[in-house]
């Protein structure tokens, strides 16, 4: 036994001797934390909980019955514990076993901030995009690890199997950034092709703009990034709130649309033409031909198998008339062509969201009350006399 370990256990004893407990634990946390034993040290700070409440110092009875006040006070402050354990794992750099104690605790934010000053590196990467990303703590993080350490190809199938079903929020953050890194790439490669045949590269940040007058870039079936990457970046986009993402999105759309039509892939309804929907989506989200764009996805609402697609030509429709501040007749959308009763994808806002957006109650109070939906009614109601 070294003579550092034998001083501790000293410590603990004479502690112990002169009748201070709590004395002789603080001294086993300080320690356990500066060997960084933070496993023992979770114990050691349960410990010193426990005999702040009056109990034994460890649990030997797992059957331990204590009062409904105690038991919340123990939950507390375990919690408290997980959440000073689990800050040393990440801020040291082993994430797997922080996120361990942090999870319990629920705070994300802390748990993102603790892992700031760690770097990606071989032997992390995995764990932290794990974290970061599948568990969501630090999307925005995660998923630009992501696309610096795996590329674009793996990057795109993290969002299809780790984006796919997080709140919409979420998904706008990596749509941004993966629009943002697809439109680099894709702009970096025209201007490189073009250096190429001409001597130098062309000004402007605009592919649309680059390629307007050399469709010989893309005769005979060329292209400048895999397809594949570009039609996904499209679809991922239709999230995407903020303008400057929106154009670059719409950017890469008009890419999309001077391909070879065997690389322009078919989407799923209503953007089965692909680009062109895309387009006409994009451009309405920034306040251009939006009347046009409204009509053609009023018209896929209408035309679209229901039965074989359920609604989500209706709810897109629903949800690009709110985006493009049309709340009004997105709630008359809405009521028109969703059925009573109907499970929706989460695509269109809610009756109350749509609601909320205009700042008023009245058509969802009638909307509700001609459905016989009593409480949706109490909640328009109730929303108007807040």
């Amino acid at each position: 036994m070294s003579t550092q370990s034998q001083t501790i256990y000293e410590d603990i004893e004479a502690a112990v001797s002169a009748g201070t407990p709590e004395a002789a634990i603080d001294r086993l946390i300080e320690h356990l934390q500066g060997e960084k034993l933070y496993h023992e040290l979770f114990e050691a700070l349960k410990m010193r909980l426990r005999v702040q409440l009056g109990l034994s110092a460890a649990q030997a009875d797992s059957e331990e019955k204590l009062s409904d006040e105690l038991e919340l006070k123990l939950e507390r402050g375990l919690i408290d514990s997980c959440r000073q354990v689990g800050e040393l794992f990440l801020k040291d750099g082993q994430i797997r076993e922080g996120w361990m104690y942090m999870r319990p605790v629920g705070d994300r934010e802390a748990a993102a901030k603790a892992m700031q000053a760690v770097q990606p590196n071989d032997e992390n990467t995995e764990e932290m995009l794990e974290v970061l990303l599948h568990e969501g703590v630090d999307i925005a993080r995660g998923y630009q690890l992501a696309l610096d350490q795996l590329g674009t190809c793996n990057s795109i199938t993290m969002f299809e199997s780790a984006l796919a079903q997080r709140p919409r929020p979420d998904q706008m953050i990596a749509a941004a950034l993966l629009v943002r890194h697809v439109h680099e790439e894709l702009l970096g490669n025209v201007k490189r092709d073009i250096a190429q045949q001409e001597g130098s590269e062309p000004e402007g940040n605009r592919v649309a703009d680059i390629i307007k007058d050399r469709p010989e870039l893309l005769k005979d079936g060329s292209y400048h990034l895999d397809t594949s990457h570009l039609s996904s970046t499209v679809r991922f986009a239709r999230v995407l709130d903020d303008r400057e993402s929106i154009e670059l999105a719409l950017d890469i759309t008009a890419y999309g649309l001077k391909l070879h039509p065997q690389y322009q892939y078919p989407g799923e309804e209503p953007f089965l033409d692909l680009y062109p929907a895309s387009a006409a989506f994009f451009r309405a989200l920034l306040g251009q031909q939006v009347d046009a764009s409204i009509r053609y996805f009023s018209q896929k609402a209408d035309s679209v198998d229901q039965n074989q697609f359920g609604l989500v030509a209706v709810e897109v429709l629903v949800d690009l008339l709110s985006r493009c501040k049309r709340h009004e007749e997105a709630l008359a959308a809405y009521n028109k062509r969703i059925p009573k009763g109907a499970r929706t994808m989460g695509i269109a806002p809610t009756l109350l969201q749509l609601s909320e957006r205009l700042g008023k109650f009245e058509s969802m109070r009638e909307i509700c009350k001609q459905r016989d939906d009593l409480l949706g009614y109490a909640a328009a109601i109730l929303q108007t006399d807040s």
